[in-house]
């Protein structure tokens, strides 16, 4: 009898699940997880949702995934790959062919996707895994949660685009657009936008596999150093020469006036002139290094590392600061001063978004598609950009005027060859770590 009766309770449940009917149980939702390591949400969910091309496998009652369980502070090093993670990394092409068309299917909840692919106290409009790259191309103009990640980026791409001929071949200068005074430039150039680029393309193409989606991230991060290496190389040509701080014949009197002490500064500031550049260099490859290290599951803060990791190369700026302090930038310089304090207020402010997660950490689900904390991100990234290049080209007018020693090639299009080459081994190496391919 017991046998029957369970037999029976079986056949029902099969029945109610086949119609659709099981599924309209209210189901809690998992935790989910913040930047800061902390936990949204409700508890863990009683049943499992329906199984999905790409989405993670079934998991014990009360089982949470690796990504969303809280991580040991004094966790040393990363763990391995979890189970379920591989699992639906490697599930077959076959199953998802078996679904409906992306243009058909759609969009699927945190719960749905893979835990390397949740985004933090963003709940809905995941793509599903895998898709084709025409698929990917197409969902730019979906509502989903990397539409205006990819826009926010993908329409600045095109401003600097349009920008940069102008400087280069429409400007009605004299100098051809080959003439090594330009040099720096076509290195700062290149940073803005290949940053740029690679943005719009980990947002689109992050949801082909895992692993691609770890590569387009480290590509990425390797390309907002190598953009930072080229400000600096811009900075070094074009605005250091013209500020009184790295004037010997300033600085020497102003330290004797003022501080009492008798010191010659040729010696410091040559000295500093040399280390530009290598310091700047190091900094990039360590940048990149770390942030690629983020994406560990022993990583706790990855957005504030990331955050800080990219605000060190902007000590090389340093100078400017010191020199608007010291010296009466506003009334020398106007132009470099209000758009250079301008652009770090837009830099604090995309930080602010970045780490703090606001809006979505306030109301989860709510700017799943519009406005939340990235896009926002990317806004005011792209702000910044706009002041550097305003006073960039500015320091440029003042450079052509009375040019010091022509910049070399390997001072600059060398340097910046030798950058993409080591962050080309970077990316390789982590890479070839299967750990570091296993969180988003």
């Amino acid at each position: 009898m017991h046998t029957h009766t369970s037999r029976e309770e079986r056949s029902q449940e099969r029945l109610f699940r086949g119609s659709g009917l099981l599924n309209l149980q209210r189901r809690p939702r998992r935790a989910h997880k913040g930047s800061d390591g902390g936990r949204r949400g409700l508890a863990s969910a009683q049943e499992p949702a329906p199984e999905v091309a790409g989405a993670r496998p079934s998991q014990a009652p009360g089982t949470m995934p690796r990504r969303l369980q809280p991580r040991s502070a004094g966790t040393k090093g990363p763990p391995g790959t979890t189970a379920a993670a591989s699992e639906a990394a490697s599930r077959p092409h076959a199953l998802a062919s078996r679904d409906s068309p992306a243009s058909a299917k759609p969009l699927l909840r945190w719960d749905e996707v893979p835990d390397d692919f949740v985004e933090c106290f963003i709940l809905s409009g995941y793509r599903r895994l895998p898709c084709t790259a025409q698929e990917c191309l197409a969902s730019v103009l979906k509502p989903t949660n990397e539409t205006l990640n990819f826009w926010t980026h993908f329409i600045p791409l095109l401003l600097f685009l349009s920008k940069f001929c102008r400087l280069f071949f429409l400007s009605g200068r004299d100098v051809p657009f080959h003439h090594p005074w330009l040099l720096p430039l076509w290195c700062y150039a290149s940073g803005v936008l290949l940053t740029f680029a690679m943005s719009c393309t980990a947002h689109v193409f992050s949801c082909l596999s895992l692993r691609l989606r770890a590569a387009f991230f480290y590509l990425d991060y390797a390309s907002i150093s190598y953009y930072g290496f080229g400000s600096t190389v811009a900075y070094y040509y074009y605005l250091l020469p013209g500020l009184s701080l790295l004037d010997a014949r300033v600085m020497t009197p102003y330290v004797q006036q003022r501080l009492g002490w008798h010191v010659d500064c040729t010696g410091l500031i040559a000295a500093y002139r040399a280390l530009v550049l290598p310091v700047a260099f190091v900094l990039a490859v360590a940048c990149t290094v770390a942030c690629c290290k983020s994406r560990t599951d022993w990583c706790s803060y990855p957005f504030a590392l990331r955050t800080f990791v990219f605000v060190m190369p902007l000590s090389m700026a340093c100078p400017i600061m010191l020199e608007s302090w010291l010296f009466d930038l506003r009334g020398e310089n106007p132009t470099l001063f209000v758009h250079f304090y301008r652009r770090y207020f837009w830099l604090v402010v995309a930080a602010f978004f970045n780490v703090s997660k606001i809006p979505e950490r306030i109301q989860p689900g709510l700017f799943d598609i519009i406005g939340h904390s990235h896009q926002l991100f990317h806004i005011f990234t792209f702000l910044s950009i706009y002041d550097q290049v305003y006073y960039v080209e500015e320091g440029l007018r003042q450079f052509l005027k009375e040019p010091p020693d022509a910049p070399t090639f390997l001072g600059t299009v060398g340097y910046m060859l030798l950058l993409v080459v080591c962050l080309g081994l970077v990316i390789k190496k982590f890479l070839s770590n299967a750990e570091f391919c296993s969180k988003k």
